[in-house]
């Protein structure tokens, strides 16, 4: 088997931890738990016939106030930049975070966006040229909902591949 550690980041209430219960719960509660520090869950999906346990760090949020921890980054084999569709300012937020860890000396981490909430498409902020400006942090986006599932198997088998790929 081989173990995969994954960081979820983002700005706060972005969807981190409801994206992590459905994909490995298949629970989605409308209920608003701010995470401290970091939770930890494991996920084991099957990938061209070998099983990869992800081990799925869902990290407490960014604000003006308080930023990542870099300890928490340390040994990850891919990240995923969580993004609020119906909120743009979460996206520079990404785009910040992708660039404090590619000054970090960790070498290239495989990683992509979900941008989520794509049930609330009705309240979103994000238009075309805010996502083909993605382009600048070399990442392949996913409209992803915790709530409804969409997107998410697809988003976190395409980052499963390129980590497992990289080795």
């Amino acid at each position: 088997m081989i173990k995969k550690k994954v960081c979820m980041l983002g700005s706060f209430a972005v969807g981190k931890t409801s994206l992590v219960r459905q994909f490995v719960q298949g629970i989605f509660s409308d209920k608003y738990l701010t995470t401290v520090g970091v939770k930890i869950d494991k996920k084991t999906i099957e990938l061209a016939g070998e099983e990869v346990q992800m081990m799925l760090w869902d990290i407490a949020g960014e604000d003006g106030f308080q930023r990542i921890q870099t300890t928490y980054l340390r040994g990850m084999a891919g990240y995923i930049l969580v993004v609020d569709g119906t909120r743009r300012s979460t996206l520079e937020e990404a785009k910040n975070i992708f660039l404090r860890i590619d000054e970090m000396d960790i070498g290239s981490v495989p990683h992509v966006v979900f941008l989520n909430k794509i049930d609330l498409t009705d309240e979103w902020e994000l238009k075309g040229e805010d996502i083909a400006s993605l382009n600048e942090i070399e990442a392949r986006a996913f409209k992803t909902s915790a709530k409804t599932n969409e997107g998410l198997e697809e988003g976190f088998l395409n980052l499963a591949e390129m980590m497992v790929k990289q080795g």
